[in-house]
């Protein structure tokens, strides 16, 4: 047993797990006599819910987090080269590709017995979303050892990871970006006129753009939390139809045995009946028997008398 090791299984473990499996291994640890080890084990902090999702969603689709991440490379790439329309297209698929995982999410937890809240789910995207932007990011994702959910807000993460032995190769050089064109201002005054009508234009089509994604994303939201809650009707539906049944073939028994026990007590009451007539048949046969048994010893007594004489 090694700190990997430990940290690997608690990370997936259902939050409610986490505390006692943690103890249960450090005390492990110490019976081992590895009080270093045992200490180690004692300071990994316990994931927050949102944590404890992605860890689950890493180790159960790590290929699909890959691709994510590598998603996010190319997406930076795109920018950095300038390359409009393919930054276009791919943030479109990143969009797609975190909804799609976060349902997956979602759909992991749920069939572990823990319903994913809004806010929780939230925190996953949230999440996703930093692995793609930030390359440290993504390798903390990856390692399927969160503590708390990741932010990104463009000047790096806003919540880090703790260190558990998981360390991240160098950061590859990245191109220099390429020189924001200078505005041409020399030009005429109707020339002005239609840059600046161009740039409204392109302004406009963006915050369409921004607002599309948002309504898509806040319909795949709706979508999820309605699947997840047909998903809990079903089996509150499906339970339900369980009791149901149990309740008829209990119903069916109780009839049973009320009909068996009033049989058992016509029986009974039979029995006792021809109890009492035999009760009084042997005492009347009692009573002969004693009565004979008078008359033997009278009859032997006489004999015995008459034979003296």
């Amino acid at each position: 047993m090694d700190l990997d090791d430990v940290a690997d299984e608690l990370y997936v473990l259902p939050p409610e797990d986490f505390i006692p499996t943690r103890k249960a291994r450090e005390d492990e640890a110490k019976a081992d006599g590895d009080k270093a080890l045992a200490k180690e084990i004692g300071a990994l902090p316990k994931p927050s819910t949102a944590a404890w999702v992605c860890n689950l969603l890493v180790r159960e689709a790590h290929e699909e987090i890959a691709g994510l991440v590598e998603l996010g490379e190319l997406v930076r790439e795109a920018q950095q080269s300038l390359a409009g329309d393919q930054v276009r297209a791919l943030d479109v698929q990143r969009r797609q590709l975190i909804a799609a995982l976060t349902r997956r999410a979602r759909s992991l937890a749920y069939q572990r017995g823990h319903s994913v809240s809004t806010a929780v789910a939230t925190q996953v995207e949230e999440t996703l979303r930093a692995a793609m932007a930030d390359q440290e990011a993504g390798e903390a994702l990856l390692s399927g050892r969160l503590t708390s959910s990741l932010t990104y807000s463009g000047m790096g993460l806003g919540e880090q990871r703790p260190h558990l032995r998981v360390v991240p190769p160098p950061k590859a050089e990245r191109p220099a970006a390429a020189p924001k064109p200078v505005p041409d201002r020399t030009g005429s005054a109707e020339e002005r006129r239609r840059r600046k009508e161009e740039e409204a234009r392109q302004a406009a089509e963006e915050k369409r753009r921004r607002e599309l994604a948002e309504a898509r994303q806040a319909a795949e939201d709706a979508e999820a939390a309605a699947e997840e809650a047909a998903e809990a009707a079903e089996a509150e539906r499906a339970k339900a139809e369980e009791l149901s049944a149990r309740e008829d073939e209990l119903t069916t028994r109780i009839e049973f045995l009320t009909r068996e026990l009033a049989r058992v007590r016509e029986e009974c009451s039979t029995v006792g009946t021809d109890l009492a007539r035999v009760e009084r048949r042997r005492k009347a046969a009692d009573h002969r028997r004693r009565e004979a048994d008078a008359a033997l010893e009278h009859a032997r007594a006489r004999v015995e008398e008459l034979s003296r004489s």
